[in-house]
């Protein structure tokens, strides 16, 4: 089996989230997708094979992290897509069966990438003071993101608050099922953002995200209410750092980034 690492949501190698992506013949055993998962120990490893044509998707796609199985992941999407792409396994759009249904991913003619995703739906929570404390931060506002992302989101002060972050993470792992995605306004949106996150997200084995495409379906309606726009761009400041952009249409969300493959092996066992 051949295994790329690809790095995704930037044009830079070593920056943006690092996945693994392995197209397949059919899906191993669980055990076994999982076992690979953990020996590439990135946040996500993407495991596709192709379908037979006649149907919704082309191709199946599930996502591992070190520690299981995900509902949904942006970032080992579109990569799993740029290796599609750049390999000439699959030209054009193309359509994921996944555990969140059909998602697409669409190619430009600039070498971006958009993924069609559902919306995040959002619902005002009160904010606990064990978040607070875990966070080192008191957040202006709180939500929750529903099944398919299984995070909180919480609105902090400003985009330094949110730079200064050293949670308390496994504190932090009591207040949602997947993690916690803390966010502010741009301070300057001049420099080609509009919002600032980070994501951590212990319960799943990763302690901070790189940059999470699925966290941006939430961040989308989140910030578009606030800004009055339904196009944005939000800055991830994790340490590698990364870029999406994202279109609010109603019930879905448009992601749209880069990627870059910074390594081609092969599985040996």
């Amino acid at each position: 089996m051949r295994i790329r690492i690809v790095d995704a949501f930037t044009d830079r190698p070593f920056t943006g989230n690092p996945a693994g992506v392995l197209l397949l013949d059919s899906f191993p055993s669980d055990e076994r997708l999982q076992q690979i998962a953990l020996e590439v120990n990135h946040a996500e490893t993407a495991f596709a094979h192709r379908l037979d044509g006649g149907g919704e998707a082309d191709w199946a796609l599930r996502w591992f992290t070190p520690a299981t199985e995900v509902n949904m992941c942006g970032h080992a999407t579109l990569a799993t897509a740029h290796v599609l792409h750049t390999t000439g396994a699959h030209e054009g759009a193309v359509r994921f069966a996944t555990r969140s249904g059909v998602l697409v991913a669409t190619p430009g003619e600039d070498g971006s990438i958009t993924l069609d995703f559902p919306t995040a739906p959002l619902t005002p929570v009160e904010v606990s003071a064990g978040v607070t404390e875990a966070l080192g931060a008191a957040p202006r506002a709180a939500c929750d993101t529903g099944p398919n992302v299984g995070d909180l989101v919480v609105e902090l002060a400003d985009e330094k608050t949110v730079h200064a972050l050293t949670p308390d993470l496994r504190a932090l792992g009591r207040y949602s099922e997947r993690g916690i995605i803390a966010t502010a306004r741009a301070e300057d949106p001049s420099r080609g953002y509009d919002f600032v996150s980070r994501c951590f997200f212990p319960n799943v084995g990763i302690d901070e995200d790189p940059v999470t495409g699925s966290a941006h379906t939430a961040l989308a309606p989140f910030w578009s209410e606030r800004l009055g726009r339904t196009v944005l761009t939000g800055l991830q400041a994790s340490p590698r750092s990364g870029r999406v952009r994202t279109e609010l249409r109603g019930d879905r969300t448009l992601l749209t980034g880069r990627a870059v493959t910074t390594i081609e092996g092969e599985l040996l066992v």
